[in-house]
């Protein structure tokens, strides 16, 4: 007799294209077909001719439209500085009607003495560049890299100053430094009464501060095992590799000193050391207006060539991220 044996079903398992590994189910979900067909115009409606080309014509026209918004009154004020004032009043937009006016630009140099309170505000924005920007990287580093047991909590203090307006604060601002603690004179009339206060940004060191946070903190470890101290941590580890916040923070800071027009008023009442922002708001009544709008053009110049200088490093430091990826 003989028996016959049900043959046993194998289970062949073969690997799944998503892990490679036999027997093994992946966890990663295939992407649906429909994901990148997600927009407001999807791949289907922009092989139609009629979209596409309507789509392209209304970039085009919105791209214009933001061009001449933006530059218009910029360009129209480089020329208007280099216009004859009757052709300014009389037909404000033609394109030199009359010849170009160089004087005006010699006029506004010399006669008016821009140049004098031009360099006066270049002297006052590098000074609070430069004090914003020691503040707010050595206030960002300790918080973020040293962690200070209480740092949570001065990091909190930093935010709830910036709930409070600046004019509340100008009155007691104003008497600290015209009787400073521990210097014994006033600082009134002086650069210094400009450059201190500026330090005080906590935008800036709140914007330093996360910027460290997302720095790899691996790299600072290996630094301290190797035995670098606190001071050659900042210098040599963290400042290098923080180009894009200090880009940015420098953009904020110069744009900010160049316009600030309050503060430098009350506390630089000597015409010789006043600022442009202060000095060309004095000056607009008893100036002509050819001559008064090649001061503005002069005055414009220094922060449009600094956001040319900075853009790349402004615009890619623009989203905080890390400087380390992977």
């Amino acid at each position: 007799m003989t028996t016959t044996v049900p043959a046993q079903e194998v289970q062949v398992t073969e690997p799944l294209p998503d892990s490679g590994i036999p027997g093994r189910r992946s966890r990663r979900r295939p992407r649906p077909v429909e994901a990148e067909d997600r927009h407001i115009l999807s791949a289907a409606d922009w092989r139609r001719p009629r979209i596409r080309i309507t789509t392209n014509v209304v970039h085009v026209i919105l791209l214009v439209l933001l061009v001449l918004v933006g530059l218009f009154p910029l360009l129209w004020l480089f020329k208007s500085g280099i216009t004859p004032t009757q052709d300014t009043l009389t037909n404000p937009l033609a394109l030199f009607p009359h010849g170009i006016a160089w004087d005006n630009v010699v006029k506004a140099w010399n006669d008016v003495h821009i140049g004098d309170f031009f360099f006066n505000t270049i002297a006052m924005a590098a000074g609070e560049w430069a004090v914003q920007l020691i503040v707010a990287t050595t206030a960002g580093f300790a918080l973020s890299v040293l962690r200070p047991k209480y740092g949570r909590y001065l990091a909190g203090l930093v935010l709830a100053t910036l709930f409070v307006p600046a004019v509340v604060l100008l009155v007691p601002l104003y008497l600290t430094i015209l009787h400073p603690p521990l210097i014994g004179h006033s600082l009134i009339n002086t650069f210094w009464a400009v450059w201190l206060p500026a330090g005080a940004s906590a935008f800036n060191v709140l914007l330093v501060m996360r910027f460290f946070d997302s720095l790899p903190r691996e790299i600072f470890e290996a630094a301290r095992t190797d035995g670098a101290g606190t001071f050659r941590l900042f210098w040599s580890i963290v400042l290098p590799m923080s180009k894009p916040i200090l880009g940015v923070v420098s953009v904020f800071a110069i744009n900010a000193a160049w316009a600030d027009f309050l503060w430098p008023n009350l506390v630089l009442a000597d015409i010789h050391i006043q600022p442009l922002s202060v000095r060309l708001p004095q000056i607009q009544s008893s100036t002509d207006l050819g001559v008064y709008l090649a001061a503005l053009s002069i005055a414009t110049l220094i922060p449009v060539v600094i956001f040319l200088v900075f853009q790349r490093t402004f615009l890619r430091g623009g989203g905080l991220g890390g400087a380390v990826k992977g």
